[in-house]
C-alpha cells in the first residue's frame, strides 16, 4: 500500500502551545471536519489504505475536509488522554478550525471520537453546522439501564488485552473491527504496523479504559444541530444498540442502519457510508456507479510459471514467488504506484503518471531476471471504473491483453502510452497492429527499448 496523492501534513498550535498535525483535502463547497479518532491509524499511515483514499476522494467532490491526529497520537504532540471530551479537546478543535479557515463546518465523528464531537457540539454549537456520528457511542460500559458495552467486571481484562497484544499481527481484534478483511494478511500486517506507529502499549491501555468509561449521555438532549447517526448493522465492536441509543436521545436525529459488519469506517462498503453523509449534508447523492478516473494501468505476469514450478519444485518455487512479491511491492513503492491486487502469477497496479509506470515496469523486469524469473508486462492509459478497492473497465482489459502479447522480459505498451510519452526520452519500437480479444478494432503496440 502506498500513499496516492496524499495531502500535505501541516501543523497548528492549540491554545496551550501543543503542536497538532492535520491535512486538508478536497475542493468542494462544504466545510467538513472528519474526526476518526483512531488510536490505531495515524493519519499518514491511514493515507496508505485504498478504502480511506476512496472516502477522502469522494468527500472531496462536495467538501473541503480537515483530517487530524488527535493530541498525542501519530504526528501530534501531547498526552493522548488529554484529548478526551472536554475543554482541552475543544481548544484543539477550535485551533484546527481556525487554521483551516472554517467558521461553522459539519463534523463527522467515528468510534471513540463521538463523545468529544457531542461535547463540542453542545458547548460550541455556534461553530458546528451539522453532526454525523458513525459507529460510535455515548458510553460503553454495560449497566442495567444501558445494556450495551463491556460489563464493568470485564474492563480490566479488556484493557490488559490491549496492553499485551498491541501491534501484533495475529491479534484477534481484527475479527471485530474488520471481519471482511480477516483473511487478508497484508491488511493484518498493515494494521499492526499502524498501531505501532500510533502510540505505545501502556498509553493505549490508558486510552481504552478512558474511552469506555467516558459518559456523555446527559449531553444528548442538548444537541441542537442537525444530527445523523450511522451504524453498521452487524458491527461486532460497537453494538448497534449503542447507535440506536444515540439516535433515540438526540432531538430530531436521523438514524440510518448500514449493511455490513465492519467497524472501521474505511473498510467494507464505504460508498454506502459516503452516500448517506453526502445526502444528509447536501440534500443529494452524486452516486458512484460507473465512477471513471483516468489512470495508467500496469499488468505483470511470470512467464511459463507452471513449467518453472515443475522444474524447481514447490519449496523453491514458494521462496521465489515470495521474493517476486516483495520485489514488485518495493518497486511500486519507489515509483508511487498503487497495488490493486495480485493476479495469480502477477500484479495489477495503477499510477497517476505514465512515466512512473514505465520506469517501475522496467525495474520489475530487470530485478526479476536477477532472482531467476522471466516476467512480461503490459501498460495502457485510459479510463477505469473504480469499485471500492478494485478497478474494472476496458482500460484494464486492454492492459491485460497487451501484457499477454509481450515476450519474456518485454514491456509492451499501447499506442496511447507512446503518444503520452512523446518528448520524454523513452524510446519505443513498434510491434505492429494486433487484435485484442474482447476489444474492438486493431491496436498498434510498442515495446519499450532498453
Amino acid at each position: 500500500m502506498v500513499v496516492a496523492s496524499a495531502p500535505e501534513t501541516r501543523y497548528t498550535r492549540s491554545a496551550d502551545g501543543t503542536n497538532l498535525a492535520y491535512q486538508v483535502s478536497g475542493d468542494g463547497p462544504l466545510d467538513l471536519v472528519f474526526d476518526y479518532a483512531s488510536i490505531a491509524q495515524p493519519l499518514d499511515i491511514l493515507g496508505e489504505d485504498a478504502g480511506f483514499i476512496r472516502i477522502r476522494r469522494r468527500l472531496g467532490t462536495f467538501s473541503r475536509t480537515v483530517w487530524f491526529d488527535a493530541r498525542g497520537l501519530g504526528a501530534s504532540e501531547g498526552h493522548p488522554p488529554d484529548a478526551m471530551a472536554g475543554e482541552t479537546f475543544d481548544a484543539d478543535l477550535i485551533a484546527l478550525l481556525d487554521a483551516a479557515g472554517f467558521e461553522r463546518p459539519a463534523i463527522v465523528a467515528g468510534d471513540a471520537s463521538g463523545a468529544r464531537a457531542i461535547h463540542f457540539s453542545v458547548t460550541h454549537a455556534e461553530r458546528v453546522s451539522a453532526l454525523v456520528l458513525v459507529n460510535t457511542f455515548a458510553h460503553y460500559v454495560w449497566q442495567d439501564d444501558y445494556p450495551w458495552g463491556n460489563p464493568p467486571e470485564r474492563i480490566d481484562q479488556v484493557v490488559a488485552s490491549y496492553r499485551e497484544n498491541w501491534g501484533k499481527e495475529n491479534w484477534g481484534l481484527v475479527n471485530s473491527v474488520a471481519p471482511s478483511r480477516v483473511a487478508d494478511q497484508r491488511f493484518r500486517t498493515w494494521l499492526a504496523r499502524s498501531e505501532r506507529f500510533s502510540v505505545g502499549p501502556d498509553v493505549v491501555a490508558e486510552l481504552v479504559r478512558a474511552n469506555m468509561e467516558q459518559d456523555v449521555r446527559p449531553l444528548l438532549p442538548s444537541i441542537s444541530v442537525p444530527t445523523l447517526v450511522l451504524h453498521r448493522e452487524g458491527n461486532r465492536f460497537i453494538q448497534l444498540g449503542a447507535g440506536g441509543y444515540l439516535a433515540g436521545h438526540i432531538p430530531n436525529a436521523k438514524f440510518v442502519i448500514l449493511p455490513g459488519d465492519d467497524h472501521l469506517f474505511f473498510v467494507g462498503d464505504t460508498d454506502a457510508l459516503v452516500d448517506e453523509i453526502e445526502e444528509f449534508l447536501t440534500g443529494a447523492r452524486s452516486g458512484t456507479d460507473g465512477e471513471m478516473l483516468t489512470m495508467t494501468v500496469l499488468l505483470t505476469d511470470i512467464v511459463a510459471s507452471t513449467e518453472h514450478q515443475s522444474r524447481v519444485g514447490p519449496r523453491k518455487w514458494s521462496r521465489l514467488t515470495d521474493q517476486h512479491d516483495a520485489m514488485v511491492r518495493s518497486a511500486l513503492t519507489r515509483h508511487r504506484g498503487r497495488e490493486v491486487k495480485t493476479t495469480g502469477d502477477g500484479f495489477l497496479a495503477t499510477f497517476d503518471a505514465t512515466g512512473r509506470a514505465l520506469h517501475c515496469a522496467a525495474d520489475i523486469l530487470a530485478e526479476a531476471k536477477q532472482i531467476g524469473l522471466d516476467l512480461r508486462a503490459g501498460v495502457h492509459t485510459g479510463e477505469v471504473e473504480v469499485r471500492g478497492d478494485d478497478i474494472a473497465g476496458l482500460a484494464v482489459t486492454i492492459a491485460k491483453r497487451v501484457c499477454d502479447l509481450a515476450g519474456a522480459g518485454q514491456l509492451l505498451v499501447s499506442e496511447t502510452v507512446r503518444i503520452n510519452m512523446v518528448g520524454s526520452g523513452i524510446e519505443f519500437t513498434e510491434r505492429g497492429e494486433h487484435e485484442l480479444k474482447g476489444v474492438p478494432g486493431m491496436w498498434r503496440l510498442h515495446a519499450v527499448t532498453d
